[in-house]
């Protein structure tokens, strides 16, 4: 999970259309649900409820002709929950984005850090 690691650098956001968009956030819980198998696991992973993620996979799954997750009710078995191919495409999609838009940043982002008066939070909002 990449985005609790950021300490400068671009938090890339991809619009798709009106109300629909991929980031760093749901692009996280993706590549947990790849990881761990279990919509619940990555959302812990988050700190993020149950609902919450269940509620983001499902508003993904409905923005493409087909599901990004497909899960398994729980039961003896425990159920489950794995990205399909067109999850696995959109995940990689939006990491090669990143990187590109990170690549592409990263001399005018040393420029601004290299002017900074400080190097840390001044914890104003601003």
């Amino acid at each position: 999970m990449r985005t609790s690691n950021i300490t400068t650098g671009i938090r890339l956001r991809v619009v798709l259309a009106p109300g629909i968009a991929i980031g760093p956030g749901k692009a996280d819980l993706l590549e947990g649900i790849r990881d761990t198998g279990s919509i619940s696991a990555a959302g812990r992973r988050m700190k993020m409820s149950y609902k919450r993620a269940w509620t983001l996979v499902d508003s993904m799954n409905r923005w493409f002709p087909d599901p990004l997750v497909e899960s398994e009710k729980g039961g003896a078995q425990g159920g489950g929950a794995r990205l399909t191919g067109r999850g696995e495409a959109v995940l990689a999609a939006y990491r090669r984005m990143e990187a590109s838009a990170a690549a592409g940043a990263a001399g005018d982002i040393a420029e601004l850090r290299a002017a900074l008066t400080c190097q840390g939070d001044m914890s104003d909002g601003t």
